[in-house]
């Protein structure tokens, strides 16, 4: 693969830890200049990367964040939430709402505030709960089917600026970390009976799709599915 990126500028939200920590670092050995955002400041410290901390909900945060970064290439907003599982008897509206503010409207913010800085492309993370019909997440997949919506309709927008997003299946990383580990192991053997690949993913395989997508610069417009099949 030629060092395309070299040089270039590329700002990731949301990159402390999992995909997106994985896409920077990715990034970064290919030249780029990145500088990764997160809310602790002990997990920016430890990736060894630029950074700053930045509350992707807090769009005066936000807006002073991208007026002091100034023009730069590339966008990937990677901001996750584990809000609004569970079946829709015994789903809290309150929480798939919460779902919506941490992950939804932390990801417009973002892209709005960068839109006056940025100029070749942006890329989110959404997941494939949006569309995999999963009993038990109606609430997730609804906040990353809009996030989904949305995307093609901000590239025609947004152009020549390109817009896609990226949809997840399930990967190891912190996101599970809300379960236990022997629980975290039985649901991640379970999904593997599921997934044609037979095995869930690593954070690095979905960076490689980031990658991919940041550097393709014919491309606009279109969600990504990396689940190993099983959607």
């Amino acid at each position: 693969m030629n060092n395309t990126l070299s040089n270039q500028k590329i700002v990731l939200a949301g990159a402390s830890s999992g995909i997106g920590l994985a896409s920077a670092r990715l990034l970064a050995s290919e030249g780029a200049d990145v500088t990764i955002t997160g809310r602790d400041p002990q997990k920016l410290a430890a990736s060894g990367l630029s950074s700053a901390v930045v509350d992707s909900r807090n769009r005066e945060e936000l807006d002073a964040f991208f007026a002091g970064i100034g023009s730069f290439d590339h966008l990937v907003v990677s901001l996750a939430s584990r809000r609004g599982l569970g079946p829709l008897a015994q789903l809290s509206l309150a929480d798939v709402r919460e779902g919506f503010e941490e992950k939804f409207f932390a990801v417009a913010h973002t892209v709005q505030a960068a839109l006056p800085y940025v100029t070749g492309s942006i890329t989110v993370l959404s997941a494939v709960s949006a569309s995999a019909r999963m009993p038990g997440t109606s609430g997730i997949a609804a906040v990353n089917g809009a996030l989904e919506i949305m995307v093609p309709i901000w590239a025609r927008e947004l152009a020549p600026v390109r817009v896609n997003a990226v949809s997840p299946g399930v990967i190891d990383t912190p996101w599970w970390d809300f379960l236990p580990a022997a629980d975290r192991a039985a649901a991640f053997a379970q999904y593997s009976l599921q997934i044609p690949l037979k095995r869930v993913g690593r954070a690095e395989e979905i960076a490689d799709v980031v990658r991919s997508l940041v550097g393709a610069t014919y491309v606009t417009g279109r969600v990504i599915v990396a689940d190993g099949g099983l959607g």
